[in-house]
């Protein structure tokens, strides 16, 4: 679904990304991982459209997205979740996901997947009025993933959806994301705590200084020496 073939990108004369590599399937949770600022934001960002590749190809679907605006992305199917939330503050949590499904006309469709978020996120069916910057941290992670999935993607991007989140709401955030992926979701997962990345997904790739090191299934990178040592603190 998803081929990042040999892409490199930065931010001004800076670059971030080395011919980079990774794919993505359909019905796969695939994790990213690695210490802060290596890249992996960076990653999405490119992947998106919101960074530019200056090396290499981006194709989702065969197409290839490598220059194409992110409006248009969006459009194709994939959707991003970006790190820190970006909840819109001053709307309500109703509104906040109704702008996720800014790019559609068919009406019924909308409602039907409104109705899907409110089940799959039960505390904001009760907080639909509420202004999404008075919002807990968690409630905040939810409703950006649930204005996310208002746009109906073929492709989700995650990033960091368990920074400053307690421990029992991350285990609730990662479950909803299996659920999400079970309901038929791809997921490009990044992710700092490699250790429930890692549970959660199907396969992973290790990133360093913008450079892919290590790809394997997650199950094995979880008992590799290596990852033990350097990610998981053992």
């Amino acid at each position: 679904m998803l081929r990042v073939e040999n892409v490199s990108t930065g931010y001004d004369n800076i670059r971030v990304l080395h011919q980079i590599s990774l794919t993505v399937g359909e019905g796969e949770i695939v994790t990213l991982i690695g210490s802060n600022g290596v890249g992996k934001t960076t990653t999405l960002k490119t992947i998106s459209g919101l960074l530019k590749p200056t090396e290499g190809k981006i194709y989702f679907n065969n197409r290839d997205i490598s220059q194409l605006p992110p409006h248009e992305i969006v459009e194709l199917g994939i959707s991003h979740v970006p790190e820190g939330r970006n909840v819109f503050p001053r709307l309500t949590v109703k509104e906040n996901l109704e702008m996720g499904a800014y790019t559609r006309k068919d009406k019924v469709e909308i409602k039907k997947d409104y109705a899907r978020i409110m089940e799959l996120f039960p505390q904001l069916a009760q907080r639909q009025k509420q202004v999404a910057g008075t919002l807990s941290g968690g409630e905040q992670q939810m409703l950006a993933i649930g204005r996310a999935l208002m746009s109906r993607p073929r492709l989700l991007l995650l990033d960091e959806p368990s920074m400053g989140l307690a421990p029992l709401v991350v285990t609730s955030i990662f479950e909803i994301i299996k659920d999400i992926n079970r309901q038929g979701t791809p997921i490009l997962l990044v992710e700092q705590n490699a250790q429930i990345a890692l549970r959660t997904a199907h396969r992973g790739y290790v990133m360093e200084t913008g450079r892919i090191v290590m790809s394997d299934s997650a199950r094995a990178l979880l008992q590799n020496d290596r990852v033990r040592k350097t990610y998981l603190g053992e």
